[in-house]
């Protein structure tokens, strides 16, 4: 099996090796090497639809392509406790990484997908980007963004549904990953709260490995139970 993996940070690089370990292989893209060896690494910005599009336009489709990326916090970019916290500049930057790079790959995919192809494109969301779910507040720009994500996977779950039936996109949400975006955030964590990208990574791919076309639109934890918008 074929895989696209877009970022290199710690589930992208954990996806790719555990793929790799499995016979499958895999296309990485990201701005910096991800250090992951038998991996065909592409350079490139994964919020740039331009650069996106070159750089894959001599590559075969896969049969699954993964987004992970996400930002909670950059630089001196941090998680709004307040209303007041709340920048334009933060709302637009949290969306430009948390939602556009979605949209931007399914354009792309769009282009080159025939009615009848199979493809599974999954993104990472967040359990935070669910409204019903949301009892704490807070984050708001990192809730609004991947709130933004959920609704953009639905709706390109319809659009597929009619123009290529075959396909399925679904969100996932990976759990509590010891990587750098929620490194500022482990203390107070529950005993086994905090998994491993390695963990991680197996319990997505056990995910992705049951879903048909028929789950195209939804939002799935790690260990494979529903969340609901």
């Amino acid at each position: 099996m074929q895989y696209w993996i877009m970022g290199g940070g710690g589930i992208g690089r954990a996806l790719a090796r555990a793929c790799l370990e499995r016979g499958d292989k895999v296309v990485l893209f990201s701005r910096t090497d991800p250090g992951v060896d038998g991996v065909d690494w592409r350079t490139v910005d994964n919020t740039d639809l331009a650069a996106l599009t070159e750089v894959t336009r001599e590559l075969p489709l896969p049969e699954r392509v993964i987004n992970t990326l996400g930002m909670l916090h950059q630089g001196e970019q941090q998680p709004e406790k307040r209303i007041e916290h709340v920048t334009e500049t933060a709302l637009a930057n949290s969306i430009h990484i948390n939602t556009w790079p979605t949209l931007a790959m399914a354009r792309l995919l769009s282009t080159r997908l025939s009615s009848q192809q199979p493809l599974l494109f999954a993104a990472l969301s967040a359990r935070v980007g669910s409204i019903s779910d949301n009892r704490a507040g807070g984050w708001y720009s990192y809730r609004i963004s991947k709130a933004a994500l959920n609704m953009a996977i639905k709706t390109l779950s319809i659009e597929w549904q009619r123009r290529f039936p075959a396909a399925c996109v679904v969100g996932l949400h990976p759990g509590t990953v010891a990587t750098a975006l929620s490194a500022p955030f482990h203390s107070g964590l529950a005993e086994g709260q905090l998994q491993a990208p390695e963990v991680a990574a197996e319990h997505l791919l056990w995910v992705l490995d049951r879903l048909t076309p028929a789950q195209s639109g939804n939002l799935y934890a790690w260990d494979g139970s529903l969340i609901e918008p």
